[in-house]
């Protein structure tokens, strides 16, 4: 999608108003001994009260044997992203990446956080700033005659200086007409190369780091994806418009 309308963008900018009250509204919610299922039916309740339409419910990527089952991807401590909610309660010390999307009169947004619940060990607290730091050099980076590869290599060098690895096989991508449009945005990448970034392009910009290795794998659900190793893994989005001076963030209170 790429901006070419006051409307348009007045829209994609009430739709990412929305969306981050929303999901301000269920972090708080998740807290020591609610499960994982609570929390994605109160984001159905929360989206579908305001008028809107669940971005993720029903939703089937390329590739995948079923629709996704729920409002709301809920990926705890080594899960990566597009975890399936279950009824596992969710208990202090976890840390978990909460990722949802909204459509507003055919206008799509999308985002995530993680969060900790309770108190978090010192290595858990550092993955969590370091990868909500790489969202913002990302963010930077997303300038109009810039490349994708600028906001990859922004991204992934922000991230080896605290030892951590973005997940390469994951990353962003175009949204605003459908939940995954071109450009993909991988984590890492060279500058100058890559797809050229137009002026109001919309981006969804998210960096997934992981804890140890890189390396990940897909549960049999064909949804969750986990850390090979066991570590853990965290997960910020915003989505964004494309300007000479950079991202403009849309999903914002």
């Amino acid at each position: 999608m790429i901006i070419r309308t006051e409307h348009e963008k007045n829209l994609l900018y009430e739709a990412g108003h929305r969306l981050a009250f929303i999901l301000d509204a269920v972090i708080k919610k998740a807290v020591d001994g609610i499960t994982e299922q609570e929390l994605d039916e109160y984001t159905f309740e929360l989206i579908t009260k305001g008028g809107d339409t669940p971005a993720f419910l029903h939703y089937r990527p390329s590739g995948a044997s079923i629709p996704y089952p729920s409002t709301l991807c809920i990926s705890v401590n080594d899960r990566v992203v597009h975890g399936i909610p279950k009824d596992y309660k969710i208990k202090a010390g976890d840390i978990v990446s909460l990722d949802v999307g909204l459509v507003r009169q055919g206008t799509i947004v999308d985002m995530a956080k993680t969060i900790p619940v309770g108190n978090i060990d010192v290595s858990a607290k550092k993955l969590i700033e370091t990868t909500e730091g790489a969202l913002y050099r990302g963010i930077e980076a997303a300038r109009s005659g810039a490349h994708v590869g600028d906001i990859g290599f922004a991204i992934n060098s922000f991230v080896k200086k605290s030892g951590f690895a973005v997940v390469c096989e994951l990353g962003g991508h175009g949204v605003g007409k459908k939940v995954h449009e071109e450009p993909f945005i991988p984590n890492f990448g060279k500058i100058g190369e890559g797809v050229t970034l137009a002026d109001g392009m919309v981006l969804a910009i998210e960096p997934i780091v992981n804890e140890g290795t890189a390396d990940i794998a897909l549960l049999p659900d064909g949804y969750t994806f986990k850390t090979r190793d066991g570590k853990r893994s965290a997960h910020f989005e915003h989505t964004i418009i494309v300007t000479p001076r950079g991202g403009e963030i849309v999903t914002k209170a």
